[in-house]
């Protein structure tokens, strides 16, 4: 029998709904994987070998009594430990929530466990979501399966904040994991570790049980090891829920059932701003790879501009951190979480010690970045005008795709750096997101795709990025790169 940990979401699920093995081997063997990557890459927060079986017994039995079968049955994946799991911990990643067991589901992990799905346990992240290297996390690095083929041996980052859905992902740890998208968080882990990645049209997927970061920016989507993965899992996460105000109103696409690599008919917008200075010339190389594949696949290119990209980062982090100052300043040890209580002190003395005490740096500096920007005397100054600038970078999308299918750009600026590298220099940690960040300000389906390694044997990445609600045109064009770039590199296994 094939070794079943190399098998993606499609092969697990139809092979499970054929009999050719059960949902219970299935789960067994990722169980396995789990517990002997643990100490090496640190991907999971806390395992629930238990709930991958229960699920895979239950579909078991329901495939037994001749019972319809989920879209997921017997696909056990990864949770990130944003999403709130009933009976499960649930942290953020931070340790001002550690311990905290919700009594409640998200919307997002509901509707895939309703599909069948089992849960492997909870993945590793950026505290808050916040970072681009998993390096800020209260239960330690996350570490890339990837290493580079020069013979050193340094530790390199999965991508950030879904480091730990990347590293599982990659690391045949898990055969999808969830990951959430706020400015680049599912793109440019899935293409530090050499899988793919879509974060849907803001609203697809509902944020009611996600912890919030910034609520307007915030997203859910499926990291998986092909671009088909991905659609299954996007259509059982995605739907319309009342408990979110900005959930959408739609109808779930059959996107699997829609996926064609043909592109014939279709345009392809080249960004001319994405060329910046100084871009490592190897991502640019697949960039221009990229367009190679889409031409083949059928596909007109057109060159566009993007007049306002300049501004993307800036804006995005100004927008990011003022609203993550106002989600997280119900984390103050009066509710729930971590209570630090010194001798002697009042409430406003609890607040200060609770959330110093529980906060990692990266999110102390965004919450103070964040209520200064949002303070009187430069409220104007600062956020009016980046949320004026949102609504140009927004405009200028709208604009280019009066001409354009679907847009290509590299995912991120470089491959993988080693773990450490940036840590002490926010700004050039910041800069990661320089290709990601556009579309989450305008809200649009993003995906990123392998393209290829670099000389360093390290994957890299091709973003596209569709129209609002045009998942499926996302989806085509990443499978037709997919077909073209025949990328079946996975990280040798050291641990």
């Amino acid at each position: 029998m094939t070794n079943l940990t190399e098998l993606g979401v499609a092969a697990i699920r139809d092979g499970v709904a054929k009999g050719d093995f059960t949902a219970r081997e299935v789960a067994e063997g990722f169980n396995a994987n789990v517990a002997a990557a643990q100490e090496a890459l640190n991907a999971f927060i806390v395992a629930t070998p238990e709930k991958a079986l229960e699920a895979a017994d239950r579909v078991d039995a329901d495939r037994a009594a001749g019972k319809p079968l989920g879209k997921l049955a017997g696909v056990p994946i990864g949770m990130k430990d944003l999403f709130a799991t009933k009976g499960v911990q649930t942290t953020a990643a931070s340790h001002i929530l550690e311990g905290f067991k919700p009594e409640y589901e998200s919307t997002v992990s509901q509707k895939l466990w309703d599909a069948g799905a089992g849960m492997l346990g909870k993945l590793n992240l950026d505290q808050f979501a916040m970072g681009s290297s998993n390096e800020t996390s209260y239960f330690g690095n996350v570490i890339s399966p990837w290493r580079r083929n020069d013979g050193g041996n340094a530790p390199l980052a999965p991508g950030g904040s879904s480091g730990g859905s990347s590293a599982a992902v990659a690391g045949r740890l898990a055969p999808a994991a969830t990951g959430t998208d706020t400015g680049g968080s599912i793109r440019q882990p899935a293409a530090f570790t050499g899988i793919s990645g879509i974060k849907p049209t803001y609203g697809r997927c509902s944020r009611w049980g996600i912890v919030a970061f910034a609520s307007s920016l915030d997203q859910a989507g499926p990291m998986a090891r092909d671009v088909r993965d991905c659609a299954i899992m996007l259509e059982a996460m995605a739907g319309f829920d009342p408990k979110d105000s900005t959930s959408l109103d739609l109808p779930v696409p059959a996107w699997e059932a829609g996926l064609s690599g043909d592109l014939t008919g279709k345009k392809v917008g080249i960004p001319r701003e994405y060329r910046m200075d100084g871009m490592d010339a190897e991502v640019a190389k697949a960039w221009d790879d990229g367009i190679a594949w889409l031409k083949d696949a059928g596909a007109e290119i057109v060159d566009i501009s993007l007049p306002h990209t300049k501004y993307a980062l800036p804006t995005y982090y100004i927008i990011a951190p003022a609203e993550a100052s106002s989600n997280l300043a119900r984390y103050d040890g009066v509710r729930y979480g971590l209570r630090e209580l010194p001798e002697g002190a009042n409430l406003q003395d609890m607040y200060a010690a609770t959330r110093a005490a529980g906060f990692g740096d990266e999110v102390k500096r965004r919450i103070l970045i964040g209520t200064y920007v949002l303070s009187a005397g430069f409220y104007d100054a600062y956020y009016t005008q980046a949320q004026k600038l949102r609504t140009l970078i927004a405009r200028d999308f709208s604009e280019a795709f009066e001409k354009v299918d679907v847009i290509l750009a590299p995912t991120t600026p470089t491959a993988s750096f080693a773990l450490g590298d940036k840590l002490d220099d926010p700004l050039a940690m910041y800069l990661n997101d320089v290709f990601s960040v556009p579309a989450s300000l305008a809200g649009l389906p993003a995906m990123s795709v392998p393209s290829g390694l670099n000389r360093e044997g390290l994957p890299l990445g091709l973003q596209v990025i569709g129209k609002a609600f045009d998942e499926q045109g996302v989806l085509n064009a990443g499978l037709a790169i997919e077909q073209r770039a025949g990328f079946a590199a996975r990280p040798e296994r050291w641990w």
